[in-house]
């Protein structure tokens, strides 16, 4: 990514009060994030990019209000600084929260962890997650925060609309699975906090590599259904390592890894939902990041990109709307 800010640290130094240290936080493909150092604070910005951007995308308010919304909750978060949902300040809404100290693996296989330590972090993700799913979201604040009824159908347009919007090549295989998926919409099995994109790669792991120490980019979080976070972080077990850091084709048990089955039933066990993990719901995770990363394909035509490899991420849509097909011709489960 583009390592000088693309807003005026002098703003930031007028909001803060003194001068700052910014460097730019190397991961990510949709919000550009900055390490700040103020005095003696310890922070991070997040921010919307510059450009034109689909709606609903990038939305910084709804990842600072749902964060706020769960401290004390038990599922891990950074503590919220300040939100500015204006423009006026750095270019585009932003907000500032507490960094956190730990580690971050873009890997889902976690190289520099032994297997012990691995199976402590899968176990608390499937943990975290579950208590996630289990937060009263009324009872938080946030009965406002989506919908609370026909989740997978709103998905189903949203992103067949997205698709529409952002392609930047024809692909038949993506509009075959559009047309499949809104004929063959499941009802809800439930309604809870929705994180949406509930995965290794936006879980901060702590000093001692024995759990989870917070939950970050919340950009897509939602009330919705929890077989939507659970089908989107099993996506990682179909996905090889050069794909966004998968794991399948490694030694899992070799590795501390769980198999699929053993991590669904951890989260079980951990109080997530029993609804029935259906084909529909597994392919729909690899046709929606089909989508997701078409548009981080048109970001980076634009150069709006948020990453230098946006290219290379974003060529990856073929290969989930090939993998969403397989699922539903071999009508397989986990």
């Amino acid at each position: 990514m583009d390592t000088q800010p693309d807003f005026d640290p002098a703003a930031l130094e007028d909001l803060l009060g003194g001068p700052v240290t910014i460097a730019p936080v190397a991961s990510g493909q949709s919000n550009p994030t900055w390490f700040v150092d103020s005095g003696d604070r310890r922070l991070v910005l997040r921010k919307k990019p510059l450009g034109a951007t689909l709606a609903s995308a990038h939305a910084v308010d709804r990842e600072y209000r749902v964060m706020h919304a769960l401290a004390g909750s038990g599922v891990p978060v950074p503590r919220m600084v300040m939100l500015d949902d204006t423009p006026e300040r750095l270019g585009t809404p932003f907000y500032i929260m507490e960094r956190l100290d730990g580690a971050v693996s873009d890997e889902s296989a976690l190289p520099g962890y032994d297997p012990g330590q691995r199976a402590a972090i899968y176990d608390d993700t499937a943990r975290v997650l579950a208590r996630l799913h289990g937060v009263d979201w009324a009872a938080a604040g946030l009965s406002d925060f989506g919908r609370h009824s026909d989740y997978y159908a709103r998905q189903v347009r949203r992103w067949s609309r997205q698709w529409a919007e952002s392609k930047t090549r024809e692909d038949a295989e993506i509009d075959a699975l559009t047309d499949w998926f809104a004929a063959n919409t499941p009802a809800d099995s439930a309604i809870t906090i929705v994180h949406g994109d509930y995965r290794i790669g936006n879980l901060m792991i702590a000093p001692d590599g024995q759990g989870i120490c917070g939950v970050l980019d919340w950009e897509l979080s939602t009330l919705g259904d929890p077989l939507a976070d659970l089908a989107h972080l099993m996506m990682f077990w179909s996905l090889t390592p050069d794909q966004l850091g998968g794991i399948a084709g490694l030694p899992l048990s070799d590795l501390g890894l769980p198999e699929p089955q053993a991590f669904l039933d951890r989260y079980r066990a951990a109080g997530g939902t029993t609804a029935d993990l259906t084909p529909f719901h597994r392919a729909f995770a690899f046709y929606r990041m089909s989508v997701i990363f078409e548009g981080i394909t048109a970001r980076a035509l634009a150069g709006h990109a948020a990453h230098a490899d946006a290219m290379k991420v974003g060529a990856l849509a073929p290969a989930c709307a090939r993998i969403a097909a397989d699922i539903l011709a071999s009508d397989r489960k986990i």
